[in-house]
């Protein structure tokens, strides 16, 4: 684990460590297929065999309950290891692409390969899924990596210093550790590709950076993403969902839903659903939600009091508090909260609020829904609740998101099938299965003549060359 020395040395130890890397590169590009499989079954089988250590560690950094590592950290995680080791002969074979009449005589394929020396820059709130997708796709890819675990969850990123030097030399994959001086040192160096788990804020500074060096980036962001209740939803169960995928992890989940839009003529009932639902999950035994074995914590002291100050704004506004509001900074606790009468001057509506507190607003028209949407960033997901699927399409044909999730929340994430990613200010660049694998890889167009020529379009232009060449524009 890394102290704290001068930029300086940082950027001397830092340097070393990517000339390793780079000079190890083109003989990462030429591993097999059961070679990189080889490499992320390391990683599948040290998750199974330290499964408890994964867990104590996130329990330290923010009281993350072992139910919800499983559900959020390694179901996951698994799931792409699996699916990655099931298809990567396949995605690693050039791809045959058709040949167009202007290029017969010619036969042409897309060639997978690596970007080389990639940096993978993790954020806190899933700590350990969220470095260990992209390493492994980053691996099925035949690439060298650094990875930068976040400082605000010290346990876990320890944990995954130890597990990558147990498991790789350092010319493959190596881990630093510390705070943003660490991150800002290691964006100077000229590495291919850059994917970064984060804020739009510092995805900003992160794709600024690599412009430097023309990198490719992957930023997976974040913003504000509604959830839109219409008048045929199912109310119970989108209470369920909704309330479950809010709480998760505290509320610090990128595409949880950050604000609620619920048709004026349920709002009652699914207000009242949701109070339920609430009581259910945290409260079975009327104990408060303090109490609850299953309910995670704000990760840090700075984090509780942003999410606050919050809270205190909308207040201050005119906001009222329906439910929860109870907090304790000695505990970095928050209760599930719902906050109503919020309007766009509060910063509740202009932030990502990244904690379990949730503004609730009416609406009557799904074009009344859709012109708050749209007057925002495009969000990095959009959920909808309905049993009309007209309303359903409207709503999708008239916004633009990541990804979309009906009837349910979250589960996207780990759909192994579909990309994930954001779109402009929630993000740039997909992930998931085979598009991590193309996000980490150059697609090298190759072109080969079989047989033919194309000599006769060759200077000087004569009148028939020019005519040869009139005919194809026009024919071709």
């Amino acid at each position: 684990m890394l102290t704290t020395p001068t930029s300086t040395d940082y950027l001397e130890s830092f340097t070393a460590a990517y000339d390793a890397q780079r000079r190890n590169a083109p003989r990462m590009a030429l591993t097999t297929a059961a070679e990189r499989i080889e490499r992320i079954r390391r990683i599948q089988r040290w998750v199974v065999a330290h499964e408890s250590d994964i867990k104590q560690a996130m329990y330290a950094d923010f009281r993350k309950p072992s139910a919800e590592v499983m559900l959020g950290e390694l179901m996951a995680l698994n799931a792409e290891i699996r699916h990655t080791v099931s298809n990567l002969k396949r995605w690693m074979k050039p791809q045959r692409v058709p040949t167009p009449l202007s290029m017969i005589g010619t036969t042409s394929r897309i060639h997978h390969e690596p970007k080389g020396n990639v940096l993978i820059i993790a954020p806190w709130n899933y700590p350990f899924v969220l470095s260990m997708r992209p390493l492994v796709s980053a691996l099925a890819a035949g690439n060298v990596v650094v990875i930068k675990p976040s400082e605000l969850t010290p346990h876990t990123a320890a944990l995954i210093s130890g597990m990558i030097a147990e498991l790789f030399p350092p010319d493959e994959v190596t881990v630093f550790e510390g705070d943003a001086a660490v991150s800002t040192a290691l964006l100077d160096l000229p590495f291919n590709h850059i994917f970064f788990t984060g804020s739009p804020a510092v995805g900003r500074i992160v794709m600024t950076a690599a412009a430097k060096h023309l990198a490719s980036v992957t930023l997976e962001l974040g913003g504000k993403s509604p959830a839109i209740v219409d008048e045929s939803a199912d109310l119970q169960q989108a209470a369920g969902q909704l309330v479950w995928g809010k709480c998760l992890n505290n509320g610090q989940t990128c595409i949880a839903p950050d604000y609620l839009l619920v048709h004026a003529s349920v709002k009652a009932s699914l207000m009242d659903a949701m109070k339920k639902t609430l009581d259910r999950m945290y409260s079975p035994d009327g104990q408060p939600v303090a109490a609850s074995d299953s309910y995670a914590r704000i990760v840090n002291r700075s984090h509780f009091r942003r999410i606050k100050n919050l809270i205190e704004d909308a207040l201050t506004k005119g906001a009222t508090i329906t439910l929860g509001g109870q907090t304790n900074e000695a505990d970095n606790f928050i209760e599930p909260t719902f906050l109503e009468n919020v309007t766009d001057d509060m910063r509740i509506m202009q932030d990502e609020i990244f904690g379990p507190v949730l503004p609730v607003l009416t609406y009557r028209t799904l074009d009344d829904a859709l012109r708050i949407v749209n007057q925002r960033e495009k969000p990095l997901a959009l959920y909808i609740h309905s049993r009309n699927r007209q309303h359903t399409q409207y709503i999708i044909d008239r916004t633009s998101a990541g990804d979309t999730v009906v009837n349910d929340v979250l589960l996207h994430f780990g759909h192994v099938e579909l990309p994930f990613g954001g779109v402009n200010n929630s993000g740039l660049g997909k992930s998931n299965g085979f598009f991590s694998f193309q996000e980490f890889s150059n697609q090298r167009g190759i072109l080969k003549r079989q047989f033919g020529t194309l000599k006769f379009l060759y200077p000087p232009y004569t009148d028939r060359v020019k005519k040869a060449v009139d005919f194809l524009v026009r024919h071709f």
